[in-house]
């Protein structure tokens, strides 16, 4: 096991490693693109040795921009062979290419933490004001085109754009996605890299495809998507993640003097009704939803902790998550898994279906921090810095053995451990 220092040394040479000249690819052959919430915690990570470099990411990330404010989940920066669906199958006509769908929009947030803890503050607020009315327009296109009837509840219309691809909380919504017949055929490129037992199954990807070409017949076109895509749900991830970013959106605007106060918190006082609508008191957890059946989603996985992180939940909720938690650490070594480890669907191996991802761990940590519970925080976090002592730097880790999974010199997950290395909670 390397020393504390070591490893800090070794998380940033993964960063300077996976840096492709102003962005940084989560790890090279598996993903050698940028990925939206992976820019957001790699971000956080460089902001500890090179602030510059830190900045540059989210300038980098915006490029990718669509003129009606949607940031898309992959900036296909320059070609590279070796990652499917690349920039041909996606169908996307500009400059850079893109992907077609977001991801947990993790930006608002990074910036405000970015600003916060900046040595050079010049430098922050002349990129806080420039990135300011992007995302701002970014924010905006959610509520325009993904909740039009300002139910506080984002509409999701793939589960790539959940960033838990494979959760088994969209097993029903998925299976309702009927293989379309005439789907191009392919060649996965993930396996190649991981050993497929760590990966979503083929049927989940023939739907993953199906859905591409879904969204390409109808021209990426939001609204009526929201009416014909197959695959409708409410996440967890998406919401929580948004309302949080939202909050720090009203901040930049007062920090900065911008004038959107209104409007960002009327997204609030919506979108906190929406998640709250989505706690079960039976369970003692939240769930996601499926927007097609409006009937919830009943199986734990680690965004059911994440209202703690938006701020939504009340003080009784917050004490019954920790409870539930506290249960589910007597199931697993190290927290927090990605499924429920009573749930049938516990697979501890398999991408989003049980294992634990340090990211994740950071957000729940915080929000338990925020609610008057630093015990459970520092043990997250703790279980967190141990996995990456003892096996490295991995995309995720095996909850009950610790294992390194999916792909190696991970860039979140260093940026994780040098966010988190020196003290609790974000480095603020």
């Amino acid at each position: 096991m390397q020393t504390k220092e070591s490893l800090k040394q070794e998380a940033q040479r993964i960063l300077r490693a996976n840096d492709r000249g102003g962005f940084t690819i989560p790890t090279a052959g598996l993903y050698p693109f940028q990925w939206l919430w992976d820019a957001g915690f790699t971000a956080l990570g460089w902001m500890q040795f090179d602030e510059r470099r830190a900045w540059e990411e989210f300038d980098r990330l915006f490029l990718g921009q669509w003129e009606n404010g949607m940031l898309p989940h992959i900036v296909f920066h320059r070609p590279e062979p070796t990652y499917f669906p690349g920039p041909e199958r996606w169908g996307v006509a500009r400059t850079p290419p893109t992907s077609a769908i977001t991801q947990p929009p993790v930006v608002a947030t990074f910036v405000r933490w970015m600003l916060e803890q900046a040595q050079d503050q010049a430098l922050a607020e002349a990129k806080a004001r420039s990135l300011y009315p992007k995302i701002l327009a970014y924010h905006r296109w959610f509520k325009r085109e993904r909740d039009p009837a300002n139910t506080g509840l984002i509409t999701v219309l793939h589960p790539w754009e959940t960033g838990a691809d494979n959760s088994p909380a969209w097993d029903e919504a998925l299976a309702r996605v009927e293989v379309d017949p005439a789907l191009p055929p392919y060649t996965r490129r993930d396996t190649a890299h991981v050993d497929p037992s760590q990966r979503p199954h083929q049927t989940e990807y023939d739907r993953f495809l199906t859905l591409l070409e879904v969204y390409k017949r109808a021209g990426f076109d939001q609204l009526g998507l929201l009416r014909e895509c197959p695959f409708r749900v409410a996440s967890l991830l998406i919401d929580c993640v948004l309302h949080r970013a939202n909050r720090d959106l009203l901040w930049l605007s007062r920090r900065l003097g911008l004038g959107n106060e209104a409007e960002i918190e009327g997204w609030l006082k919506a979108s906190q009704q929406g998640i709250e609508s989505l706690w079960d008191e039976e369970a003692g957890l939240y769930f996601n939803r499926d927007l097609r059946t409006g009937e919830a989603i009943r199986v734990g996985v680690s965004a059911s902790f994440l209202p703690l992180y938006a701020g939504t939940a009340s003080p009784a909720r917050a004490e019954r998550l920790l409870r539930t938690l506290q249960d589910w650490a007597q199931q697993v070594r190290y927290l927090i898994p990605s499924t429920d480890p009573y749930s049938p669907r516990f697979e501890p191996q398999r991408y989003w279906r049980g294992p634990v991802w340090a990211v994740v761990n950071y957000l729940i940590a915080l929000g338990f921090a925020e609610y008057g519970y630093p015990e459970m925080a520092e043990r997250i976090r703790q279980d967190t810095l141990k996995l990456c002592e003892v096996t490295g730097f991995s995309e995720y880790f095996h909850p009950l053995t610790g294992q390194g999974l999916g792909g190696g010199a991970f860039s979140w997950t260093a940026a994780i451990y040098l966010a988190w290395g020196q003290a609790a909670g974000p480095v603020r």
